[in-house]
């Protein structure tokens, strides 16, 4: 799919067509799963995994024989969260959010460090959720990321 410069397998492919076909958001999946939009794109990215349950409904609602779905993501599957960009990265949306690191990434940390202490945000106890925010003069872009701190141990 030329909407994907990243390398999907034939199955994240077939996915993301199966979406298409269907004219589904990751929303209305999520709602079918019971998980959130962001979440259910990862599982499409190959970086979550799905468990029985949601490939089941995955196979049922996008219409994917559930035995095409465990082959790829069945009990040898484990997510590679990462390195499907280069960096910076070259698509619009995505350098920007690296740009927004770029310029408030230090203030965001030093807020961090100044209400919680020395630590960090957890990326793995973490949520994401964007949300569409209208405004007459242009609509807005509203992120939320939702993450348990982590102090750093002393020993």
């Amino acid at each position: 799919m030329s909407s994907h410069p990243i390398k999907l397998s034939a199955l994240q492919t077939r996915l993301f067509q199966a979406k298409a076909e269907r004219k589904k958001s990751f929303e209305d999946i999520g709602k079918q799963l019971g998980r959130d939009e962001i979440y259910v794109a990862a599982i499409f990215y190959g970086q979550a995994k799905p468990t029985l349950d949601e490939i089941e409904k995955l196979s049922k609602y996008l219409n994917i024989p559930a035995a095409h779905l465990l082959a790829e993501f069945g009990p040898q599957f484990y997510p590679d969260r990462g390195g499907l960009m280069s960096i910076p990265p070259t698509d619009p949306v995505l350098y920007r959010l690296y740009e927004m690191i770029q310029v408030y990434g230090y203030p965001i940390k030093a807020i961090i460090h100044e209400k919680f202490g020395d630590g960090i945000m957890s990326a793995i106890d973490f949520s994401a959720s964007v949300e569409k925010v209208e405004d007459p003069k242009g609509d807005r872009v509203k992120l939320v990321l939702d993450g348990k701190f982590l102090p750093y141990k002393k020993w």
